[in-house]
């Protein structure tokens, strides 16, 4: 099987392509990768062109800028397009949804409140139209081991004391990069279409993962500034999709508990 995989430069796209047993194609846009395909998923004929030149026999789409609506709903609208008969697994997340009291589960209806959330659901408004055998993943805040995530730089930057601050309001389920990705491997071949979550189940506030990631690699938690900042308690629910998968979704407090001295 022909994977490709965009967004192969970023933390979960590096990841897929490290860990896929396949022959993979990586794509990039700015920061090139070994063996990679560069792709501009903003524009509709370079996609068309890559696919066709490619021709793989399935996409996992990671790739997005969350400042940057074409590339975050225009761009998988365009892969959809020029892979309706190839399987497209693409990657949302938690930011579909609002602040609300409960968990989310598969059959919530989006309710974004920002940008990136709004160019997400619309991405998959437009894939489900589009393709609808494909399948789209949600998930939550990604964390790696080797400070490569956005969490882990944050909270080494503001232990060194970088100004900023975390916020204690807002509540997410974080997943561990290698959870995702083995998952979404493991959900690609499969014959699953529509919409799943695949995010740890563990639900934590920003200050709590920050806490967590600084305990992991040796740095004073309580150095870290916090904030109330606006309640935000968006908790997706994969109970559902867990009970499909072989890969363990593990919460947050296990993959940043301390290594054994």
């Amino acid at each position: 099987m022909r994977l490709l995989v965009t967004g192969a430069a970023g933390l979960l796209g590096r990841e897929v392509v490290q860990l896929a047993d396949h022959d993979v194609v990586p794509t990039y846009h700015s920061t090139p990768v070994d063996g990679g395909v560069r792709l501009d998923v903003r524009d509709r004929a370079e996609v068309a062109a890559v696919i066709q030149r490619v021709r793989p026999d399935a996409i996992i789409h990671t790739a997005f800028k969350q400042d940057d609506w074409v590339t975050t709903a225009d761009g998988p609208a365009n892969l959809a397009v020029a892979a309706r008969d190839i399987r497209l697994v693409f990657v949302s997340t938690d930011a579909v949804f609002g602040s609300g009291p409960d968990r989310y589960d598969e059959d919530a209806a989006p309710c974004p409140t920002n940008p990136y959330g709004a160019a997400k659901a619309a991405a998959e408004t437009a894939i489900r139209a589009i393709h609808p055998n494909a399948l789209i993943a949600r998930t939550s805040l990604i964390v790696g081991s080797e400070g490569q995530s956005e969490s882990e730089r944050l909270t080494h930057a503001l232990a060194g004391g970088a100004p900023g601050a975390l916020f204690a309001e807002n509540i997410r389920c974080p997943v561990h990069v290698t959870d995702l990705a083995t998952a979404l491997l493991e959900l690609m071949p499969s014959e699953r279409t529509g919409v799943v979550h695949v995010a740890g189940p563990e639900a934590v506030s920003r200050l709590e993962l920050g806490r967590l990631i600084a305990i992991r690699d040796g740095l004073n938690p309580e150095a870290l500034p916090a904030v109330p900042g606006a309640v935000s308690h968006i908790r997706l629910d994969s109970a559902r999709t867990q009970q499909v998968l072989s890969t363990r979704l593990r919460p947050v407090s296990e993959f940043l508990r301390p290594p054994r001295s």
